[in-house]
């Protein structure tokens, strides 16, 4: 079976998730820091031109400069984490979706402000 092209995986992303707290005392859990999962991926990263925006879910604001990111098929990417890409961190508004049968998935994401809140 041929590879599903994906396009050129020139651009390293690192993928960080929720770091997760339990008490053992209470055995509550709490969401702690942003910590890294897995090492640093190969993707292909392309801007979202605002020329293209008639064609973008309602959520995807323009004005967050979002991106479109594929990259070889993974099970263990959720829409919960976030992405460090050039000094930018990106959260995930939609996807992962898989492509071909499992060959690759692509995902949108967007600027995320510094204290790690969606800008608005």
């Amino acid at each position: 079976m041929r590879p599903f092209s994906i396009g050129k995986l020139d651009r390293q992303i690192q993928f960080q998730r929720k770091a997760v707290i339990r008490d053992p005392r209470l055995g509550a859990i709490t969401a702690g820091g942003w910590v890294p999962h897995g090492g640093k991926r190969w993707a292909n990263v392309q801007e979202v031109l605002p020329s293209k925006a008639e064609q973008l879910e309602d959520a995807i604001n323009m004005e967050l400069r979002p991106v479109r990111i594929r990259m070889r098929y993974r099970t263990d990417i959720t829409g919960d984490m976030r992405i460090l890409y050039r000094g930018r961190t990106l959260e995930i508004v939609s996807g992962p979706v898989e492509l071909g049968r499992r060959q690759g998935i692509e995902l949108m994401a967007q600027e995320y402000s510094s204290a790690g809140d969606p800008v608005s």
